[in-house]
């Protein structure tokens, strides 16, 4: 009977993480250098390129392919011939991975996870606990599958209880545009079909753990319903028009996942989770004899795509921007920022926003600057910042009035804008810019230097003042409002038409 060591789990689940926090699945990076081999649209071309570059910067330097280094999900299928050599729960083992791999001093991963989630949602610091699903199989050994999930994509996942005789190809089509680009596309949908409202949420995310094959199950045809609804789902999901980071294109999933679970003859629920450009997942397998480590991928394995800024960008100097200037923009130019621009994200908008409310005086002046929206890894080494990509900037709509008001020139984020904020930019005249999600460490190379001016308990959600050079940005809602996220979707789209089909 196989004995496996609590240390032996730990030591393989902090590997993993660690791993799978710079190295890329191979299987997505393929298929994401055959989408940008077919990709027509400019601006959708130029973000894989970016997400390309920098995966291959991540892999080579040992840093965070994304700034959110996620929720930790992990899926055990543990043998039954199999024990725990400890007094400790199988949670408190696995969760001692986690915390080692996201306080690892050599490549720190930021801690996103916040206890009391309904109240206080204090920072835990080391990212734990996770999330477990254990299922007790036949066999002599532990395969653990271990996952991060970054918030903007996991925000993004649906659910529906669907009447039986309802098709699951509608309500996909018709769903997935509500899911703005928050989810940094290209990346996957996974689906679930059947058993409970629960048990279809995390067919879904297991679904995602899969190789990516979509090119070969195409190439060799479906081989039962299943598949063939995969294919269809594929296609027609690309068919929208959606793109790479939103802006419009050919690939907006690389492949479509499905599992389903016998159900209720009165049920039909359905969930979908989407998977962004920073798909973490890694599978080992342990049988007592020590822990399980990930080989190092071979970098040749990764297509020789080298981002460089367009020659044709506009130029930019924060330190002398004007509104005559920022007006004068047009949506879908590109920007190569450089000069000193302000962070801030969430709690500190929240933070603002009362303080303003109380008549009390904010400690930064927001005149004539321009904010990004970010929660940087901390630095390692000779770092200015560690990878600090942008976070989906709907979450800051409800501010955008009262900070635009405050003297702000423009906000920078990842993914499209709510009406109320477009509104509330055009009013100003004013300009809200996009940043590649899935590009953190390449981002990062861009900011020469970082310190805090205010809110410093706020850690990672600190107002900072970075100074960039050549930061690159895509002018995504202009003055007048014309909004890149809208037009160009509706450029790239397809006929799509309705399904008859109930599957």
């Amino acid at each position: 009977m196989p004995v496996i060591k609590a240390k032996d789990l730990t030591d393989s689940v902090a590997d993993a993480l660690q791993y799978i926090s710079y190295y890329h699945p191979l299987d997505y990076i393929q298929a994401l250098a055959e989408a940008y081999g077919r990709e027509e649209a400019p601006a959708a071309r130029d973000a894989i390129a970016q997400i390309l570059t920098n995966s291959r910067m991540s892999a080579e330097g040992h840093r965070p392919v994304c700034q959110d280094t996620g929720i930790v999900t992990v899926f055990v299928k543990w043998g039954q011939g199999c024990t725990l050599d400890s007094d400790l729960s199988l949670q408190a083992v696995i969760d001692e991975g986690v915390r080692r791999a996201y306080l690892d001093p050599s490549n720190p991963l930021r801690a996103s996870i916040v206890s009391d989630p309904a109240f206080t949602r204090k920072n835990t610091r080391d990212n734990t606990p996770s999330v477990l699903h254990v299922e007790m199989v036949p066999g002599d050994t532990v395969e653990v599958t271990v996952a991060a999930k970054g918030g903007g994509s996991e925000n993004k996942a649906k659910f529906k209880m669907l009447n039986p005789s309802d098709s699951l190809v509608d309500w996909v089509l018709e769903t997935v545009p509500t899911m703005g680009a928050g989810w940094c596309p290209p990346g996957m949908l996974g689906i679930g079909i059947g058993g409970t409202a629960e048990k279809a949420m995390v067919m879904a995310k297991e679904s995602l753990m899969a190789p990516i094959d979509m090119a070969q199950l195409k190439a060799r045809g479906p081989a039962n319903d299943i598949e063939a609804l995969r294919i269809e789902l594929h296609d027609r999901v690309n068919a929208l028009g959606i793109g790479a980071q939103g802006l419009g294109g050919l690939t907006t999933v690389l492949d479509v996942k499905i599992l389903d679970w016998p159900t209720h003859a009165a049920s039909k629920p359905v969930a979908m989770i989407p998977n962004c450009a920073a798909t973490r997942h890694a599978h080992v397998v342990l049988d007592g004899s020590g822990p399980a480590f990930l080989p190092a991928p071979d970098l040749a394995a990764w297509p020789a795509v080298e981002w460089a800024p367009d020659a044709q960008a506009r130029r930019v100097d924060l330190d002398r921007l004007t509104p005559a200037e920022v007006e004068s923009w047009k949506a879908g130019d590109r920007l190569l920022l450089s000069g000193r621009m302000l962070t801030g994200r969430d709690a500190a908008h929240k933070r603002i926003q009362d303080m303003l409310a109380r008549g009390e005086p904010l400690p930064v002046s927001f005149d004539n600057r321009v904010i990004y929206y970010v929660g940087p890894v901390d630095p390692v080494g000779g770092e200015a910042v560690g990878p600090a990509g942008p976070t989906t900037a709907t979450r800051m709509d409800k501010f955008t009035d009262t900070m635009l008001g405050l003297g702000l020139l423009a906000m920078i984020g990842k993914a499209e804008r709510g009406e109320a904020a477009v509104a509330a930019i055009k009013a100003h005249r004013r300009a809200y810019l996009s940043a590649v999600g899935g590009a953190a460490y390449l981002v990062s190379r861009a900011i020469r230097s970082s310190r805090v001016l205010a809110f410093a308990d706020l850690g990672m959600e600190a107002i900072y003042e970075f100074e960039v050079k050549d930061m690159p940005v895509t002018v995504a809602v202009t003055a007048q409002g014309d909004n890149v996220h809208a037009s160009g979707p509706s450029a790239w789209r397809q006929p799509v038409f309705v399904s008859s089909r109930t599957g």
